[in-house]
């Protein structure tokens, strides 16, 4: 094939599935779509069709931008981000997956709205746009002319409820979260639909604002009445790897679509000076994960009980492999979401990994004869279920699977040893342990009752507990399953001037969306969470718990990182113990796929955590380089 003609394949592909895309129809995942476009810009560097922004999908009224709508220049690469953030301050926030949207005011009363369309000229929705409850549309104490730029999605449990609203308008049934969004603003009837999709605002444009930093940016919009992302801080790797890792995780779990990461400099001034090319503004830049899609075909669905009561399915799939891993299991959201695609043994889905620990599904390719159902009984406890909206429910306080969970994750953010997953369900089955606060009441002569647990292993187990009961504050928090209550967003909470357990009895949403990584609904979660783990740790606090000032170190190498210990070593274990949790990162008693090192001074060993961590292909580190890390 010549260069001319692979060149103009390649624009029409990208031209093609451009506009597949933004109608919702997308064929390929967004890294396959990166990879035509980089062939392209190998051949060709100043092709037209690389810097052409958007689409001429929505056929409405074209309205002229003040201000180009950029594209983001991209990149899948740690080493790449950390070189563009060149020692930097930045801000990170999710990159959600939906349509680019500009908002303008009047005297602080919204009169347009539009797409970014081609980047120049964007499409007139403001009659869409007036039917979303996140938008304001006026502004009373702020009359001043400005524009705002954000994304338009919609939420998993707001495209369930939309989806059934539809079914009963005799609409065509939408067929993924991901292609609704283009879907519902390009229709030109029914458009009171869009008032399940959400907003989230990123850009503020204003003569009359003079702001110094993206922060302050958040902030004003926040004090608008505009729903933010969250926003982090980075100003070292070690930052932009934890935001990484979150990113990952609400890919898996989160409540809508994301494909990666918006960095941005913090400092207004920089953007001023750094400027844009025709393609892309120089101070922001996305990092996103390689991805990829493709079908495979449903075995049986399997749920979970979590230790909210909520059923979990996860569908055992047919083997494929995705991004280099072989995927046997992926999630399948909620109940709602289930019962929306009448999800079954036999259906043929669409799956897709970009980044995240289990794969997700994308829609349904073709679908099988056999019965849909679902659980009417917990399969842990045998008790009714529930449905309550787009969840499936056990009620039962006493469900072992639902306690069992609860107790791993108190037990694994304390660092309480030797209590594994399956010796914890024997005791919770010999009703040994009932709650949380009944690991207190543990003693060698319970625990010897167990089967195969010898009076050293007892010993062992109860002195860890005793242990814990010293603790500092943060981890506490962290342990007790808060909604949103990841270990960094407990540390934020504690370092903003919470560092009493009185004090944190007294948090408010109002009071948790000024720090930093908050924004409103997971402020207003994470407060209502709060609330009720209150008598829980009363009762923790009558058992002796005794609650220190932090003196974690946060800003290491090794903070956040998982150590597992094994074999000989030349100092005691709980010394070594102690230096990984003074330097902010977890010892754990075993090795798992989240183990981030193992250390031994053994070159090689016959124990089960080392043959595991080379299974896994986990460093393994002796006590010497491991020391050396931290200087």
């Amino acid at each position: 094939m010549t260069k001319i003609k692979e060149i103009k394949e390649l624009e029409g592909e990208l031209l093609r599935h451009k506009n597949l895309y933004y109608q919702g129809k997308a064929e390929i995942s967004d890294y396959e779509y990166d990879q035509l476009e980089e062939k392209l810009k190998l051949l060709d560097p100043h092709n037209p069709v690389l810097t052409f922004v958007g689409t001429n999908f929505f056929k409405s009224e074209k309205v002229e931008h003040n201000s180009k709508m950029l594209s983001l220049n991209k990149t899948y690469k740690l080493e790449e981000l950390t070189k563009w953030m060149d020692a930097r301050e930045l801000i990170s926030t999710f990159k959600i997956d939906g349509s680019s949207c500009s908002l303008i005011y009047e005297k602080g009363r919204l009169v347009l709205a539009k797409t970014r369309g081609d980047g120049k000229f964007g499409e007139k929705i403001t009659s869409k746009v007036l039917h979303i409850e996140h938008v304001p549309k006026v502004i009373a104490e702020y009359e001043k002319d400005f524009e705002v730029r954000g994304e338009i999605f919609c939420r998993e449990e707001d495209f369930i409820h939309l989806s059934q609203q539809m079914e009963k308008l005799n609409l065509e049934k939408p067929t993924s979260q991901r292609n609704i969004v283009a879907g519902l603003l390009g229709r030109k009837e029914n458009i009171e639909l869009a008032r399940f999709l959400s907003f989230q605002a990123f850009e503020f444009i204003s003569k009359e604002e003079q702001l110094k930093t993206e922060e302050e940016k958040f902030k004003l919009l926040r004090n608008l009445g505009f729903e933010t992302p969250e926003f982090n801080k980075a100003k070292s790797n070690k930052e932009l790897e934890i935001q990484i890792n979150e990113a990952r995780e609400f890919m898996s779990q989160g409540d809508y679509l994301i494909d990666g990461l918006v960095f941005s400099l913090n400092d207004l001034e920089l953007h001023d000076r750094l400027g844009e090319t025709a393609h892309h503004p120089r101070y922001k830049i996305a990092f996103k994960f390689e991805g990829e899609m493709k079908p495979t075909v449903i075995k049986d669905i399997s749920w979970q009980v979590s230790r909210n009561g909520i059923l979990t399915p996860v569908a055992n799939v047919e083997k494929v492999e995705l991004s280099g891993a072989q995927v046997s299991r992926v999630t399948l959201h909620n109940f709602g979401l289930v019962r929306q695609f009448e999800l079954k043994k036999g259906d043929k889905i669409n799956i897709i990994r970009s980044g995240e620990v289990i794969p997700k599904f994308i829609d349904v390719v073709e679908s099988s004869k056999n019965e849909f159902s679902y659980p009417e009984v917990c399969p842990s406890c045998s008790e009714k279920t529930y449905v309550e909206d787009i969840r499936l429910v056990c009620k039962n306080p006493t469900c072992p699977e639902k306690v069992k969970d609860e107790i791993l994750n108190f037990i694994r953010k304390m660092g309480i040893e030797n209590l594994s997953d399956k010796r914890l369900e024997e005791l919770i089955n010999a009703k040994v342990i009932q709650d949380i606060p009944s690991l207190y009441d543990l003693n060698v002569e319970k625990l010897m009752q167990m089967d195969k647990v010898k009076e050293k292993l007892a010993s062992k187990i109860v002195n860890s507990i005793e242990d814990s009961k010293q603790v500092e504050l943060t981890t506490l928090l962290a342990s007790l399953g808060i909604s949103g209550g990841a270990f960094n967003k407990c540390e934020k909470i504690v370092h903003n001037g919470f560092d009493t357990w009185e004090k944190i009895k007294s948090l408010t949403p109002e009071k948790l969306i000024e720090i930093e990584s908050f924004a409103e609904k997971s402020s207003m979660e994470f407060a209502r969470s709060l609330q009720s783990k209150i008598p829980l740790v009363e009762s923790l606090l009558e058992k002796g718990i005794e609650v220190k000032k932090s003196s974690v170190k946060t800003d290491t190498k090794i903070a956040g990182k998982k150590f597992c210990i094994t074999g000989s070593l030349s100092m005691k274990r709980a010394d070594l113990q102690k230096i990984i949790k003074e330097n902010g990162a977890v010892a754990v008693s075993s090795v798992t796929s989240a183990t981030d090192y193992l250390i031994t001074n053994d070159v090689e060993s016959s124990s089960s955590k080392f043959k595991k961590a080379k299974q896994l292909a986990i460093p393994i580190l002796s006590e010497t380089a491991f020391l050396k890390m931290l200087e």
